[in-house]
C-alpha cells in the first residue's frame, strides 16, 4: 500500500479501494436517518447517504448440506427441463439459510422437481409471504415460499420477482396445495397475482377494501387514539420534522 492507502505496490489498485469505489457509485435510495428530505432530520445524521446494496450471490461451495440440494435441483432440471441457469437467476447462502432466487416463469416446474425428485424430497411448503421493495425497480414485488423435507429434515425458501406494473407470478396450488390460503393472504396484503389460484379472494380485509395495506406506498391512515383526555391524531397527521 502506498502511505495513503490507495495501491497497492508496483501500481495495482487495492481490492477494498475498488470495492469502495463500486459501492459509493451505487443509487442513493435513502438519506438521513429516518429518509426527510430537508434539514429536518434531528438524529444528527442529516448527511447520511444510504444506498441501494446490491443483490446478494454466493458461490459455491456452499457449506452444510446447500451444496447437495443445488447439485441435486441443477441435475433435475438438466434431465428434464429449462437448466438450472435459466431458471435460478442467483444462489444465495447466509445466515444458516439457502435461498434459490427463481425466475417466475420456472417456478412451477423447480417447485415440482423439489417436491418429486427422491435426492430433493422437499415434501412441504409451509408459508408464502409478500414483500415490497419500492427502490427495486422491475422487482418491486417478492413472493417467498418456505419449503421443508420432513424426510431428510432440511429447509429451503424459494423467492421470485415480480413489478409492479406486472405484478404476476404462478401458483403453487396444484404442486403445494398448502399454499392456497397464504397465497390469497399475499395477495390481500401486497397485490401479489397468483396465476393459475382455484380461487383468489381476500382473506384478512374485506371484499370491497382497495388497496393493498402491507406495501410500502400505502398510505398510513389510522384514527385518533384517546388517552387520559389528550387526543393522539392519526399517524398522517401527526407532527412532521421534514
Amino acid at each position: 500500500m502506498t502511505e495513503h492507502g490507495g495501491a497497492a505496490q508496483g501500481g495495482t489498485e487495492d481490492a477494498a479501494a475498488i470495492a469502495g469505489r463500486e459501492r459509493m457509485s451505487e443509487q442513493v435510495v435513502r438519506t438521513g436517518a429516518f429518509g426527510t428530505g430537508t434539514t429536518g432530520d434531528t438524529s444528527g445524521y442529516g448527511g447520511l447517504r444510504v444506498r441501494q446494496p446490491p443483490p446478494l450471490s454466493s458461490e459455491p461451495p456452499y457449506g452444510s448440506y446447500f451444496d447437495e440440494v443445488t447439485g441435486a435441483l441443477a441435475g433435475a432440471l438438466e434431465q428434464s427441463g429449462p437448466g438450472f441457469g435459466d431458471a435460478i437467476e442467483r444462489v444465495v447462502a447466509a445466515n444458516g439459510e439457502l435461498t434459490f432466487y427463481v425466475r417466475r416463469e420456472h417456478l412451477v416446474e423447480v417447485a415440482r422437481k423439489l417436491r418429486d425428485d427422491p435426492a430433493l424430497a422437499f415434501e412441504m411448503c409451509l408459508g408464502v409471504s409478500g414483500v415490497h421493495y419500492p427502490a427495486e425497480a422491475g422487482s418491486e414485488l417478492h413472493g417467498v415460499y418456505h419449503l421443508l423435507s420432513i424426510s431428510r429434515n432440511r429447509r429451503l425458501r424459494l423467492e421470485v420477482t415480480a413489478p409492479d406494473a406486472d405484478p404476476h407470478i404462478p401458483s403453487l396450488v396444484d404442486v403445494y396445495p398448502t399454499c392456497d390460503w397464504h397465497e390469497r393472504e399475499t395477495w390481500d396484503f401486497f397485490g401479489l397475482v397468483f396465476d393459475g389460484h382455484p380461487a383468489l379472494t381476500r382473506i384478512e380485509m374485506p371484499d370491497d377494501w382497495k388497496g393493498h395495506p402491507q406495501r410500502k406506498d400505502y398510505p398510513l391512515g389510522g384514527i385518533p387514539v384517546e388517552y387520559r383526555g389528550a387526543t393522539i391524531p392519526p399517524p398522517d397527521e401527526r407532527r412532521s420534522y421534514a
